[in-house]
C-alpha cells in the first residue's frame, strides 16, 4: 500500500494533543453506545414486547455494523481527508443517538444503533491509525494506555451510568445525556482537527468489499444468532452465515495476498508480534464485552439489585480499570509488554475462574472485588499487547493494521457475547430440567440464572488461559 501518512516531522504545525482530545471522546461515546443499554434490556423487553435474544441485538447489530464497516477503514483512509471521516463519524453519531433518543419502537431503535455503529466504525481506526501518526514510538506506550482508558472504561462505566439514568428517567435519557457531549465533540473538533493524510484515491476493489462484508458479517450474524439460547447451534440461522462467513474471509484472504495493492494488507500478519498482539487483543476484547453483558444479568436476576444499585457495583471496576489503563502505558514505554501481559492474563484467569462459581448467596462486596480485579488485569493486557504489536509495523502499514486490530476487536466482542448468552442460557435452562421439583422456590428462577452464569464464565476461563499461554511468546519490539 502506498503511504498516505505524514510524518509530525514533515507537518512541524500538527497540535496533536487537541486532536488526541477530539478524537477519544468521540470515541468514548461510541465505545460508551456498546453497553449503555446492557442495563437498560429489562426495561427496553418491558416496553417494546420482546424477548431476550431479540433485545441483544441492541448490542451484536452495533458490533456486527463495525465488524463490516472498520475492515473498509483502511481503503477510506486514503480516499477522505482526516476532517472529512472525523467530521463524517460524529454527524452519524449525533443522527443515530438523536433517532435513539425519540424511537418509538423496537425497529426505529435498532436502526438507530446502527447508525451510531457507523459513526463509530469510522472513528475507531482513524484515531489508531493518528495516533501512530503523530506520536513518536517512545511516547506511544503512554497515549496508547490513555486510549485503552477510553476502549476499555467505556464499556466498563457504561452499564453504571445507564443503570442510574434508568432507575431514575427512562432508557431514552441514555440518549438524550450524550447527544450535547456528540455535538461539543464535532464542534470542538471543526475547530482544532487536522489532515494528516494524503489523498491517494487507489482503484476500489469492488470484489473485495463485497467478500469482506460477507466474511465479516456472516461470522457475526452467525454467532450473534447463536446467542438465541440452548440448541440454537444447529440452527439454519447459525450454520448458514457461519459457512458463508468462512467462505467470504477465504476467498477476502485469497484475494488481498493476490494484489499489488489489496483493500486491506493481510501481510501484516508476517510481523511476529503484531500477529501475537491481535490475538491477545481479541481474547481480551471477549472477556470485557462478556463480563459486561453478564454481570448486569446476574446483578440484576441473581442477586435481584436494581439497576441503579448493579451499575454501582461494576463502577469501581471501571474507574480501576480507567485510572490503570495511562500507568501500564508509562510502564510499557520503560519496561516493554511481557512483564504487563502476562502477570495480566494471570489476574484474569485466576478471577473468571472465581466468578465461575458465584451464586444467589454471593455477596456484594466479592463482586466488586472479583470485578475490579479482574479489570485490573485487563488494563494490563490490552494497550501494551496492541501498542507492542502495531510498533512493529512499517509505517506504511499503520492504516492496515489498526484497521485489523478495530476490526478483530469487534468481532471478539460479538462473538465474546454471543457465546456467552448462549453458554448462560443452556446452563440455566439446563438447572431448571435438572431442578424441576424446586419450582415452587421463589428464587428458582434466580438460581437458574446463576448457573447459567456459572457456565459463561467458564468460558471466559479458558479464553483466558490461552491467553496466559500466548503471552509467554511475547517480546519488545525495538523502535
Amino acid at each position: 500500500m502506498s503511504q498516505q501518512i505524514m510524518s509530525s516531522l514533515e507537518q512541524p504545525k500538527i497540535k496533536p494533543i487537541p486532536i488526541t482530545i477530539a478524537l477519544m471522546i468521540g470515541a468514548f461515546i461510541g465505545l460508551l453506545s456498546e453497553t449503555a443499554l446492557n442495563m437498560a434490556f429489562t426495561e427496553i423487553m418491558s416496553d417494546f414486547g420482546i424477548q431476550t435474544h431479540a433485545v441483544q441485538w441492541l448490542t451484536t447489530g452495533y458490533l456486527l455494523v463495525l465488524g463490516i464497516l472498520v475492515p473498509i477503514s483502511a481503503l477510506l483512509l486514503q480516499w477522505f481527508s482526516t476532517r472529512q471521516l472525523f467530521s463524517a463519524s460524529l454527524l452519524f453519531s449525533i443522527l443515530g443517538t438523536l433517532v435513539a433518543a425519540i424511537a418509538p419502537n423496537f425497529a426505529v431503535l435498532m436502526i438507530a444503533r446502527v447508525i451510531q455503529a457507523i459513526g463509530t466504525g469510522l472513528l475507531l481506526p482513524l484515531m489508531t491509525t493518528v495516533i501512530l501518526v503523530i506520536f513518536p514510538a517512545h511516547k506511544r506506550g503512554t497515549i496508547m494506555g490513555t486510549m485503552g482508558l477510553v476502549i476499555t472504561f467505556a464499556p466498563a462505566v457504561g452499564p453504571t451510568l445507564s443503570g442510574l439514568v434508568v432507575d431514575k428517567l427512562s432508557w431514552h435519557w441514555i440518549f438524550w445525556i450524550c447527544l450535547p457531549l456528540l455535538l461539543f465533540t464535532f464542534l470542538f473538533g471543526l475547530k482544532f482537527m487536522q489532515n494528516v493524510s494524503t489523498i491517494t484515491k487507489p482503484k476500489i476493489d469492488i470484489l473485495s468489499v463485497v467478500l469482506s462484508t460477507i466474511g465479516f458479517g456472516g461470522i457475526v450474524y452467525g454467532f450473534s444468532n447463536a446467542g438465541e439460547g440452548a440448541g440454537s447451534w444447529g440452527d439454519p440461522l447459525v450454520i448458514i452465515p457461519l459457512l458463508l462467513g468462512i467462505i467470504g474471509l477465504t476467498l477476502f484472504t485469497i484475494r488481498q495476498l493476490r494484489m499489488e495493492q489489496p483493500m486491506l494488507n493481510l501481510r501484516v500478519f508476517k510481523f511476529r508480534m503484531f500477529t501475537f498482539g491481535v490475538l491477545i487483543v481479541f481474547i481480551c476484547m471477549m472477556l470485557i464485552l462478556s463480563a459486561s453483558i453478564l454481570l448486569p444479568l446476574y446483578l440484576k436476576g441473581g442477586l435481584m439489585l436494581a439497576a441503579f444499585s448493579a451499575g454501582l457495583m461494576l463502577l469501581p471496576g471501571g474507574i480501576i480499570n480507567g485510572l490503570m489503563s495511562p500507568i501500564t502505558g508509562r510502564l510499557f514505554d520503560k519496561f516493554g509488554p511481557r512483564g504487563l501481559v502476562m502477570p495480566g492474563f494471570i489476574i484474569t484467569t485466576v478471577f473468571t475462574y472465581l466468578f465461575s462459581n458465584v451464586t444467589t448467596e454471593t455477596t456484594t462486596i466479592a463482586v466488586i472485588v472479583m470485578h475490579t480485579c479482574l479489570f485490573i488485569g485487563v488494563a494490563m493486557i490490552m494497550m501494551p499487547a496492541q501498542t507492542n504489536g502495531l510498533n512493529q509495523l512499517p509505517k506504511e502499514h499503520y492504516p492496515d493494521g489498526a484497521a485489523v486490530m478495530n476490526t478483530l476487536q469487534q468481532i471478539a466482542g460479538a462473538i465474546g457475547t454471543a457465546i456467552a448468552i448462549s453458554i448462560m442460557s443452556a446452563g440455566q435452562t439446563k438447572y431448571m430440567t435438572s431442578n424441576a421439583g424446586e419450582m415452587t422456590d421463589p428464587i428458582f428462577m434466580s438460581k437458574a440464572l446463576a448457573a447459567g452464569v456459572q457456565n459463561a464464565f467458564m468460558f471466559a476461563f479458558i479464553a483466558s488461559m490461552i491467553g496466559l499461554i500466548i503471552s509467554l511468546f511475547v517480546r519488545r519490539v525495538k523502535v
